[in-house]
């Protein structure tokens, strides 16, 4: 009887059990369901949850490391154009170019036939205090051959520059010879300078280009000045043409220079990152210097700082095209495997309020990438009346209009040379040819070259040299059919970029700046802006507008936008 008692209530029993399941079940559900979702939800747990699952499913062996590396770039490059990721193996090469110095064996070198020739040799540097030479060619290193497809630049790069004090042995063939000759080279500290030329442009004027916005920019520009100045400058040229930027401090250092006391130079905003404005104090040495600042559309981020502070304080002439167009501030961030993240946190806004970025849309950065092309296309590069302006109009501070929203408008316009510009240059020059040739005559030439002590001796003895009509013959040799129309109307233009390559081969990188400087028409148009003594711009005048027909009473009248100024030269 017990038993079949026993039997009757296990359903009964059964059923109560589900029942408070359920309950339970629900309980749980209802109390800790959002707080589950929000984990499997959460985009970083989802990123791990996938790459663990890959590690431990995938039906290949993976490389998790390499996995990451390749997919935080995209989520980078679906935010701007401009916050980036860095791998550890590539954060000294994307750092070196800011930094003062790095440790290596200071030489400059070319690879030509997959074998490294040295085109240039740093003064006191460790391999001028070796021995090695210009037009030195490279066949070993540290007792291994070092020539043919093995030869990149990465690769040369990873074997010769190395922690200072550390030895490299070089193997190296000398023009002339056919013996091997061995070099043990002590690396060093080799230099980077950010001011890679300073000299008087005329006796009135000095002219400094800077290539982009380093650790030591500042101090350099301060001894460049104080070499300047033993000269007897009275006007000033400063060159940003071409300048990518760097850092923010080293613009803002450099524009203190010039700038009155209290004036604001550029300040930084973003959704984390509030206010923040940098403002001179007014101890600059040269705050009433005429000066004259150059830009193109290779000058971007601190050359735009700079330029953007001298435009809209009304303290330089802007001359040349509009620069690049960016305006977006990135924060260093290291993880702990050495790589790196650069981060857009806020954007650069110029005296004025103007941001100077010019648009993109997240994610799509081909467009933004291919931004010059378009410009170029659309004849930016060649009339003034071709720049579109995105942005809104802002004013400087004698009250003249400036526009936001891409990049810097110089005051005066100075299209693009195209003069002599013919098919058979644009061959000669994108192929590669005349940086070869250059060298090729360089090499063969060198005991005669080298003996002359001054860029104007080396210029004078090689215009007498045919270097047009013999490289001509070298290309056509070399798969560039000879035309002797097209030579004979882009003859100049071959020939200042055939001699003042050579010029670069067997002088520093100064006189090749200042080669090129002798007719460059941006040049004439600064120095035309010192000659008339227009190096600070005047407040616009206001004129009576007409408004309906009629004259606008007194009051009524506005300061008229100013527009550029274009200027053509032959």
């Amino acid at each position: 009887m017990k038993q079949n008692k026993s039997n009757r209530l296990m359903p009964l029993l059964m059923a109560l059990c589900v029942v408070i399941g359920i309950v339970v079940g629900t309980f749980y559900a209802n109390h800790f369901s959002g707080n589950r979702l929000n984990i499997i939800n959460s985009g970083s747990n989802r990123i791990n949850n996938l790459l663990h699952i890959i590690d431990d499913q995938y039906v290949d062996k993976v490389n998790i490391d390499s996995l990451v590396d390749m997919a935080i770039p995209q989520i980078l490059a679906d935010l701007d154009p401009h916050s980036v990721y860095i791998s550890a193996k590539d954060v000294q090469k994307a750092t070196d170019d800011l930094k003062g110095s790095f440790s290596g064996v200071g030489i400059e070198f070319v690879i030509r036939k997959d074998t490294i020739h040295v085109q240039g040799v740093i003064k006191n540097g460790p391999a001028d205090q070796a021995g090695i030479r210009a037009g030195d060619k490279i066949v070993s290193v540290d007792g291994k051959p070092f020539v043919g497809k093995i030869v990149t630049n990465d690769e040369a790069m990873r074997r010769l520059k190395g922690p200072k004090d550390t030895k490299v042995k070089i193997g190296i063939i000398r023009y002339g010879e056919k013996e091997v000759r061995q070099f043990t080279i002590t690396r060093g500290d080799i230099p980077q300078k950010s001011v890679n030329a300073a000299y008087m442009i005329d006796e009135n004027t000095g002219y400094i280009k800077i290539k982009n916005f380093g650790e030591n920019t500042y101090p350099e520009l301060l001894i460049a000045l104080a070499s300047l100045s033993q000269e007897g400058f009275s006007n000033l040229i400063i060159d940003l043409r071409d300048n990518t930027g760097g850092y923010l401090k080293s613009a803002v250092q450099m524009a203190n220079e010039f700038l009155p006391k209290n004036r604001l130079i550029v300040y930084t905003e973003g959704r984390k990152s509030p206010r923040q404005n940098y403002k001179s104090d007014g101890r600059g040495s040269y705050q009433h210097i005429p000066l004259v600042v150059l830009i193109n559309e290779g000058s971007a981020s601190a050359s735009e700082i700079f330029a953007g502070a001298m435009q809209d304080n009304d303290r330089a002439t802007i001359i040349g095209r509009r620069s690049f167009g960016k305006g977006l501030v990135q924060q260093q961030l290291e993880f702990p495997d050495g790589s790196m993240i650069r981060l857009t946190v806020a954007r650069y806004h110029t005296p004025s309020g103007r941001c100077i970025q010019k648009p993109y849309t997240a994610g799509e950065n081909q467009d933004y990438d291919e931004d010059l092309l378009v410009r170029y296309q659309h004849g930016e590069f060649f009339s003034q009346d071709s720049i579109k302006h995105t942005g809104p109009a802002y004013h400087t501070s004698i009250g003249r209009t400036v526009y936001g929203g891409g990049g810097i408008t110089p005051d005066i316009f100075v299209p693009e040379d195209t003069l002599g510009m013919t098919s058979y240059f644009k061959q000669a020059a994108m192929s590669g040819l005349i940086i070869q040739y250059a060298f090729v005559y360089t090499d063969e030439n060198r005991p005669k070259l080298s003996s002359f002590e001054t860029m104007p001796e080396l210029s004078a003895y090689l215009d007498k040299q045919h270097t047009v009509d013999k490289f001509a013959t070298y290309a056509d040799k070399n798969g560039l059919k000879r035309r002797n129309l097209l030579i004979k109307k882009s003859y100049n233009l071959l020939k200042t970029f055939i001699n003042s390559r050579i010029i670069y081969n067997i002088m520093d990188e100064e006189d090749w700046i200042e080669y090129l400087n002798l007719d460059d028409n941006v040049i004439k148009a600064a120095l035309g802006v010192f000659e008339r003594e227009e190096a600070f711009p005047k407040k616009p005048e206001s004129k009576p507008e007409k408004k309906d027909g009629r004259t606008a009473r007194a009051g009524e009248a506005r300061i008229p936008s100013i527009k550029t100024s274009y200027i053509t030269l032959t």
